[in-house]
């Protein structure tokens, strides 16, 4: 196996590490495999089975974009973290803009809270809740603190990884700016921060494992993750209402108690301390915080790491209850949507899929969360600018609820993972000639399952907040998710769906095809705008949409 340079890092601490009792060469290896495991991607099923036919073409589905040149050595994402460096690039005017340190720090540490957490909940939650170590290593000589070790390590590697390609700028930045000193403590509490987040989220997850079991524990988790998604970004938001800026762009700081809820804050107070000399007792309060609340954050979470992998095994545990009556109501719609009785099967197969993937919710569901709450920051922020409620009801705002679909490329970039993909060799058997039916029934379980029910809902709060005379721009705006949905598809899309495992690591290039989806959305919300200015402009744009739409879903998924 492939010898790794954050394992010869680690050895430096062996030590320490056996002295509490873990088998350190066993830790090793086990974090040997899981990153060696990390750098490739299983083809699902072999692309040799048949060799003419429908079956090339279902192979072809299968195996993606050729497997075989993925198996190389190296780790994708390694190579993926071009794209949070770039990110980072905006941390770089709040190291370079003055000495207000409490002002420039809790932004920074905001978005690196925000960056890191919502990796921690869509990416690696499924690592952090994975039993399947426990099942492979129980019967070996390795002990429990050993196997808990090398999966919170893991989590780790990634999350530095993360973490140092989004701050290596600023990192730099801040040594030529304000010195050794600055850089020393920058980077002490980003290493804090992580652990935090970490052991924060554990212990979240810890608390529903304790009072939940069966199938509502699943579902109890997937709604923390949309918790944890709309608090993180309402948390980010409240940072910027700590500060007043004033003509000239003077930043002025007003104590108050909720502040000390905030982490970033707590980060910040640290430079303020030191830098800047301030020792008032706020001041001192979050510099300590910074301190002592991630060591014993993550203390508590080492001390309950063993009584937390035992309610893991709940999650193994099948429960039941409206699952049939679940399951006859997609049935019903699927026969009203679908155009053939193949693509109602898929409609069916997919509905079912989607609602009991594990895997599949703990990657998408977080995306939920930010689609559910972004429209409504956005328009929040309209009153923050001095807009009256008059003036927003009878303003445009409510073009924002585009946002409720910037969920759309990940879900349909994810829809070709499952935690079952051995399954996918049942695609074999089907006696279809083309693969269009299985697309469009997945897709269209998709859109009923998910999207529909989360934008009926903002339709509702946005008509009651901007009237009837909206309806028509709700309609372009469906009718734009339908489009939006087809044109991903097409762009991230082609593997047949739930035939592939999944990956710890991000599919490399996911970012950037994202990004230019999300711009090709933008597009739509311009043109959506343009058409308001023209008499009955709405109304032709509207028409243009609905026939779109008719082509592309009839004849877009030809093989």
């Amino acid at each position: 196996m492939k010898e790794f340079r954050i394992l010869k890092l680690l050895d430096k601490i062996r030590v320490p590490l056996e002295k509490t009792g873990v088998q350190y060469p066993e830790l090793r290896l086990i974090l040997q495999v899981k990153l060696t495991m990390d750098g490739r991607r299983v083809p699902t099923v072999g692309a040799n089975m048949f060799s003419r036919g429908r079956e090339r073409d279902l192979d072809r589905r299968l195996s993606g974009n050729g497997s075989a040149e993925e198996a190389g050595s190296g780790n994708r994402f390694i190579r993926s973290l071009w794209l949070y460096a770039l990110i980072g690039l905006v941390l770089l005017p709040f190291i370079l803009m003055g000495d207000n340190y409490l002002f420039q720090m809790s932004v920074i540490f905001s978005i690196l809270f925000f960056m890191v957490t919502s990796s921690l909940i869509s990416d690696f939650s499924s690592v952090l809740l994975d039993i399947r170590d426990k099942t492979i290593l129980v019967s070996k000589p390795v002990n429990a603190k050993t196997i808990n070790l090398a999966k919170m390590i893991h989590i780790l590697i990634y999350l530095f990884y993360i973490t140092a390609a989004v701050t290596v700028p600023s990192l730099l930045a801040a040594v030529f700016k304000h010195g050794i000193g600055f850089l020393l403590l920058y980077l002490a509490e980003i290493i804090l921060m992580d652990f935090f987040i970490v052991a924060l989220t554990a212990l979240l997850y810890f608390l529903v494992l304790r009072f939940f079991n069966g199938e509502v524990l699943k579902d109890i988790i997937n709604y923390v993750q949309i918790g944890l998604t709309i608090v993180l970004t309402v948390g980010y938001q409240l940072v910027f209402r700590l500060f007043n800026l004033s003509s000239g762009l003077a930043v002025h700081f007003e104590p108050k108690i909720w502040q000390y809820f905030l982490p970033p804050v707590w980060f910040a107070g640290a430079f303020e301390v030191l830098f800047n000399g301030k020792h008032a007792e706020i001041y001192l309060s979050f510099a300590l915080l910074a301190l002592l609340v991630p060591i014993l954050s993550l203390a508590v979470y080492t001390l309950l790491m063993p009584r937390f992998e035992q309610h893991l095994q709940k999650l193994s545990e099948q429960g039941e209850g409206g699952r049939r009556k679940t399951s006859r109501f997609y049935r019903r719609i699927g026969s009203w949507v679908c155009r053939t009785k193949q693509e109602a099967v898929f409609f069916d197969f997919a509905s079912i899929m989607l609602g009991r993937e594990r895997d599949f919710k703990l990657k998408v569901y977080p995306s939920l969360g930010l689609s559910i709450v972004f429209p409504f920051i956005f328009l929040i922020t309209n009153f923050r600018t001095g807009s009256s409620w008059a003036e927003i009801s009878s303003g445009q705002s409510y073009l924002f609820i585009y946002l409720c679909t910037i969920m759309v490329p990940t879900v349909v970039m994810t829809l070709k993972y499952s935690g079952n993909y051995k399954g996918a060799w049942i695609y074999k058997t089907v006696p279809l000639g083309q693969t269009k039916d299985i697309f469009k029934g997945t897709l269209k379980a998709f859109l009923v399952r998910l999207l529909l029910p989360l934008f009926l809902v903002e339709a509702i709060i946005f008509t009651a907040i901007f009237g009837v005379r909206i309806l028509p721009d709700l309609l372009v705006v469906l009718l734009v998710l339908f489009l939006f949905t087809y044109i991903s598809f097409k762009r991230i899309g082609g593997e047949l769906p739930f035939s592939r495992e999944f990956e710890t690591v991000p599919e490399e290039g996911a970012g950037f095809k994202t990004l230019g989806l999300l711009l090709i959305l933008g597009g739509f919300a311009l043109l959506h705008y343009l058409s308001l200015k023209l008499n009955y402009g709405i109304y032709g744009y509207l028409l243009i949409l609905f026939a779109v739409n008719l082509r592309a879903w009839r004849k877009g998924f030809e093989d």
